[in-house]
């Protein structure tokens, strides 16, 4: 079993925020593999198929991002998952520009409270990460209203363009690994 973990935060007012970018890219996989809609299940929403002779389920944290380890704790404890291999948590980033990625197969939080959440309840930093460019915040602004804050359509445009990029990025960490996902993805 592969998981796709998409970071994000529930309700209206912040779909269409920098902070739910992960959801956005998650729903594109969801739609571009066929799977059926997110059904919620208490901290998270899931869909399930199967891609490339894995059964995948895709993941959407209803916990809101500073506690989204909560919803993907209970994989560390699941026989035979290796969260090494078989996890990829989708992210926003604030330290790369609107329409950069970055897919890296372990690595710190960078200053991200998800991330940060997540590693706290895995125990460990070594889980595959797609970063998806929102832009720095401007100068002396807060961080927190930054990354829910809306993308201003032109930036948001660059995302939407992005997401097919990014499924074929989930597939290639799917068949081939982090490893050679970093090689076609980042960019």
């Amino acid at each position: 079993m592969k998981v796709v973990v998409g970071l994000g935060n529930p309700g209206a007012e912040y779909e269409a925020t920098r902070h739910n970018v992960g959801w956005w890219a998650a729903e594109a996989v969801r739609r571009a593999w066929g799977f059926p809609p997110f059904g919620d299940s208490g901290l998270a929403r899931f869909s399930q198929g199967e891609r490339a002779g894995d059964v995948v389920v895709l993941v959407e944290p209803l916990s809101y991002m500073n506690r989204s380890g909560s919803a993907v704790a209970p994989l560390a404890r699941l026989e035979g998952f290796d969260l090494a291999r078989d996890l990829l948590v989708l992210v926003d980033d604030v330290n790369l520009d609107v329409g950069r990625v970055r897919l890296r197969p372990d690595g710190s939080a960078g200053g991200h409270n998800g991330l940060r959440s997540i590693e706290a309840a895995l125990g460990t930093r070594a889980y595959a990460r797609l970063r998806i460019g929102v832009g720095a915040k401007p100068p002396g602004g807060s961080l927190a209203d930054w990354v829910l804050s809306a993308l201003p359509p032109a930036e948001e445009e660059v995302v939407v363009g992005l997401l097919p990029h990014l499924v074929g990025c989930v597939d290639t960490w799917l068949e081939r690994g982090p490893r050679a996902a970093m090689q076609s993805c980042n960019r």
